[in-house]
């Protein structure tokens, strides 16, 4: 582990992690748009377009790198009830570049405005979207980090379930996969992780779900059956509190799939693929998603 990340989980603990009190959604908001200003812009051989496609828009990212044949949902994280892809500028050139392909960011609805369903759906019409006009199947991807990695597992249930074509592998970055929220390292890591409050996520949940069981699958897809699921790659802190939504998910999915993988980083934060400007293991852990891609197209 680099010293870099050791001094940035010092710094996440001291800026970031709210302890006690209640939540509060709007300051929580209003917080990230006061810290948009603070992500670098991508470089000028980076080029970003705002698209709509019915009634979902997506930020459409692509290099000198990109393919055109190869495109990529990117579902962002953000708790289901903030977060944006223009928060992920500096980051999203990076999986364009690594993975070869086009990215699509996904502006989906947020919760508590638009509780679940919503999210869910719009992921599901940005996927149609992109697999209308996408010259091959095998050549689409999904990822998606925290609670856009869960939804992205949980389009993968759904367009399982619905009949639809799947995509050639998917990734999940820290994802949120159980909203019912039963693992063990909600307790055991709850004090390690330098960045999420265990005592957040029983509201956050309640926000999304507004009613709605928390084993439902779609939204928890921990609890699904992975039966016919394409390939997925899970990245992981050892740290998080949400360590066994990965864990717990990635075994589910190797049982059918054994081209499934899990990777468990050493005191990572959550998410730590979005420190790319400061963090080496953020471009190590990049490279390894596009290892990943490159790997599922042989």
């Amino acid at each position: 582990m680099s010293l870099r990340a050791e001094l940035l989980r010092i710094g996440i603990r001291m800026l970031l992690k709210r302890r006690g009190g209640s939540l509060d959604v709007e300051q929580w908001r209003r917080n990230m748009r006061a810290m948009e200003r603070f992500v670098p812009h991508p470089p000028s051989r980076s080029a970003t377009v705002e698209i709509e496609a019915g009634r979902v828009r997506f930020h459409r990212v692509t290099t000198p790198a990109s393919r055109p044949e190869r495109n990529v949902l990117y579902l962002h994280g953000g708790a289901y009830v903030s977060g944006a892809p223009i928060y992920y500028r500096h980051f999203l050139w990076r999986i364009a570049d690594a993975l070869q392909a086009r990215v699509w960011a996904l502006e989906y609805r947020l919760a508590p405005e638009h509780a679940f369903p919503a999210a869910l759906e719009d992921a599901v019409e940005g996927y149609r979207c992109l697999a209308h006009h996408a010259a091959d199947i095998r050549q689409l991807f999904v990822v998606g980090d925290s609670a856009g990695g869960g939804l992205a597992l949980g389009l993968l249930l759904r367009l399982r379930d619905d009949g639809k074509p799947l995509p050639a592998a998917a990734v999940a970055l820290s994802p949120w996969t159980d909203l019912a929220l039963t693992g063990a390292s909600l307790r055991t890591n709850a004090a390690a992780d330098p960045m999420l409050n265990v005592e957040d996520l029983p509201d956050l949940a309640k926000l999304y779900l507004a009613g709605a069981d928390p084993r439902t699958p779609h939204a928890s897809p921990l609890y699904g059956d992975p039966a016919g699921l394409p390939p997925v790659l899970i990245q992981v802190g050892s740290d998080e509190i949400l360590r066994d939504d990965a864990v717990r998910m990635a075994e589910k999915l190797r049982s059918h799939n054994p081209r499934s993988r899990i990777e468990i980083w050493r005191r990572m934060p959550h998410a730590w693929q979005l420190f790319v400007p400061v963090l080496p293991e953020s471009h190590q852990a990049i490279a390894q998603i596009g290892a990943f891609v490159s790997e599922m197209q042989r």
